[in-house]
């Protein structure tokens, strides 16, 4: 792996500073023009503008890398995705744009336990090869870093072949994944009419086999109407703890709940959804070190009016993230730049709160603010370039992906047309 001088960074959006981002601090994005960065081996050795970094040392015994003028942001940090999935679900798209309530398709078969059935009948071959395909998608949007769950397979073989895939694709491609136990996604058909046995499953034998295997980093609960009780996802992620993993949680998508006074109560890293959270949970939120996790995409792509108070978080001062949400049944977008321009026009972001909600708040969230989510001294060299004129371009042009180069830990994983190097 050669050292890196990277030249032509018209605006380099650094993101210097503390980890997390609240209120005001949210907009502070360090922007470097005409700046520079030098790279040893997969970390960054020098951040600043150019000429002072050419003049170093390194510098002369480094290959260059022009950018020609583009933007450079740290790569995105998506922090909820549900990349281990066997197909899409294009027909209840279809079912939902002629009326059909989330509700009412899940009642049919449909909805989550229709991709449970397909994901315990696939492959892990086929799953493997689907989840890589993604990742290179993902690469090519600028994201290097993202958490995935379980959570369709709701037996134990499924959830560990699941499980055990994130772990191939983490050690044998260059994205980092960030492991999430989701097998309290929902309750399986076959515990319907028992699902404190299930929750028992989960507490006694899944969760500590998980985390004694070292599968996963958090353990997630949808905590929602039609899902999980409140008193059921607290004696899950307090097992989960125990073992510990971190605490993650789906909260208030579908009904409020308690769950995001949960999230509080329990210190999760991260409380995702809040569509339904009231001026009270939002005060409770911004006292807290939770990250409010905002999936505007799942609020699009079904349709909805109402999406996440991203703007009264911000406000209140709470720490704000945003993510894709990847899922086949509510948000198949890989496209964080897409998110950015959601969270502006429809929760009233701007754009540098979005970038800064794309990068070191995720980041934050996934107890990795140190190693990423903001281009500093002795962090991985990894960062994404967009052919814009300045930062703001990147959500205004919507649904177009303009990254033209995304490294991770020093390596070029996408590059739209050869770099100029030297």
């Amino acid at each position: 792996m050669p050292d890196w001088l990277i030249t032509g960074c018209s605006e380099l959006v650094t993101l210097r500073g503390s980890a997390p981002r609240r209120g005001r601090a949210l907009r502070e994005l360090e922007i470097i023009r005409d700046g520079a960065l030098l790279v040893h081996e997969d970390r960054i050795a020098a951040v600043g503008p150019r000429r002072p970094v050419e003049r170093l040392a390194g510098a002369r015994r480094a290959e260059k890398l022009d950018l020609g003028g583009r933007v450079v942001l740290p790569g995105f940090v998506d922090s909820h995705t549900h990349l281990i999935h066997p197909r899409t679900r294009a027909e209840e798209y279809e079912q939902r744009l002629s009326g059909a309530t989330y509700e009412e398709i899940a009642r049919a078969g449909g909805g989550i336990r229709s991709t449970v059935k397909h994901l315990r009948a696939a492959p892990a071959k086929s799953l493997k090869a689907r989840a890589s395909a993604h990742l290179r998608e993902f690469a090519a949007h600028g994201t290097t870093t993202l958490e995935a769950k379980s959570g369709y397979g709701l037996d134990w073989k499924s959830e560990l072949k699941i499980l055990e895939i994130l772990s191939e694709l983490h050690q044998e491609q260059p994205l980092d994944i960030a492991s999430t136990f989701l097998g309290a996604h929902v309750i399986p058909a076959e515990f319907k009419r028992r699902p404190n046995a299930y929750v028992d499953l989960l507490t006694r034998r899944w969760i500590p086999t998980v985390a004694t295997a070292g599968l996963a980093e958090f353990c997630d609960v949808f905590c929602d109407r039609g899902a999980f009780t409140v008193a059921q996802a607290r004696k899950i992620l307090n097992a989960g703890r125990a073992c510990g993993l971190v605490p993650r949680i789906h909260a208030e998508q579908l009904a409020h709940t308690g769950a995001a006074r949960l999230a509080v109560e329990l210190q999760a890293a991260s409380a995702d959804h809040l569509e339904k959270i009231d001026r009270r949970d939002i005060q409770a939120l911004a006292l807290s070190n939770v990250v409010c996790t905002m999936l505007p995409g799942c609020c699009f792509h079904l349709g909805l009016a109402h999406y996440g108070p991203a703007r009264e978080l911000i406000d209140s001062g709470a720490i704000v993230g945003l993510a894709t949400a990847f899922t086949p049944s509510t948000s198949p977008t890989l496209s964080m730049s897409m998110i950015l321009s959601l969270a502006c026009t429809q929760m009233r972001m701007t754009p540098a709160e979005a970038i800064a909600a794309a990068t070191i708040n995720p980041a934050y969230s996934l107890r990795q603010h140190h190693r990423i989510g903001s281009l500093e001294v002795g962090k991985y060299a990894d960062l994404a370039s967009f052919d814009v004129a300045g930062y703001r371009e990147i959500p205004y042009y919507f649904g177009v992906n303009l990254c033209s180069l995304t490294m991770k830990r020093g390596e070029i994983i996408h590059s739209k047309s050869r770099p100029k190097t030297s």
